[in-house]
């Protein structure tokens, strides 16, 4: 796959499957933009793609994804920077558990705007310029929970599972303009979010997995990629489970 002469937004690139994802389009030669809410963690990444590729052009804004102006004014400076956008990639992402009963309405809201509404002020943001270009590629970052439930996790998996029809409308609607939308819903990647897990409850997790391992970025970010290059042209509407079989 080659992405040179395109251009790809990626939210939550500060690190984990984000700065994965925007490893793996400057090594098949696009430039990015990269959004997150950490700046030290954002130079890291920008260094680490331009070390990649010299001549990568990398645009960096920190910015908070739940901010709807925030997320637009994102993408008009991305534009101007960058020329263009050919595939954005909605990936930032929060867990706040907690069982239902137990759930605070305010870590609900912090939950449903970070992984979901976010999502939503992605895709209208770019719409307009892949509408207008005629091309374009989005791809949203759910998770199994989202297919399956979790118990302690009914806030971030109502989140998850809202943008794989979220991902199915918006399809349809930018469909004639040549413009597709899918979802990855991963499942235990190790990343600083599932650094958290007891040995027990990873060891429990584990053996649900067909594989035998936990995920890594890279898996993840692998299929991004792919649903965002010419090879999934004729993709659209679709989830893409990257969790080692755990979900069939």
């Amino acid at each position: 796959m080659s992405f040179a002469g395109k251009v790809a937004f990626v939210t939550g690139a500060s690190r984990g499957i984000g700065r994965a994802i925007a490893v793996d389009f400057a090594r098949q030669g696009a430039d990015v933009a990269i959004l997150g809410r950490d700046t030290a963690a954002l130079a890291e990444t920008a260094a680490t793609l331009r070390s990649i590729r010299a001549e990568t052009r990398v645009c960096t804004i920190a910015a908070d994804v739940a901010d709807s102006a925030a997320v637009e004014a994102a993408v008009a400076t991305a534009i101007a920077e960058l020329g263009r956008i050919d595939c954005a990639v909605a990936n930032a992402g929060q867990t706040l558990d907690a069982l239902l009963v137990r759930l605070k309405p305010e870590d609900l809201d912090k939950v449903l705007a970070v992984n979901l509404k976010s999502a939503f002020y992605l895709c209208g943001a770019v719409a307009k310029p892949m509408m207008r270009q005629r091309s374009g590629a989005i791809v949203l970052i759910s998770s199994i929970v989202g297919l399956t439930g979790n118990a302690g996790q009914a806030g971030y998996a109502a989140a998850k599972a809202g943008l794989l029809g979220l991902a199915k409308s918006v399809a349809k609607e930018l469909g004639s303009r040549n413009v597709r939308v899918n979802a990855v819903a991963p499942g235990l990647i190790e990343t600083a979010m599932t650094e958290s897990l007891s040995e027990q409850a990873r060891a429990q997790f584990l053996a649900t997995v067909p594989l035998g391992r936990s995920g890594t970025p890279e898996d993840v970010s692998g299929v991004v990629t792919f649903l965002c290059s010419d090879a999934a042209r004729y993709v659209t509407g679709q989830t893409i489970v990257v969790d080692g079989g755990i979900v069939m």
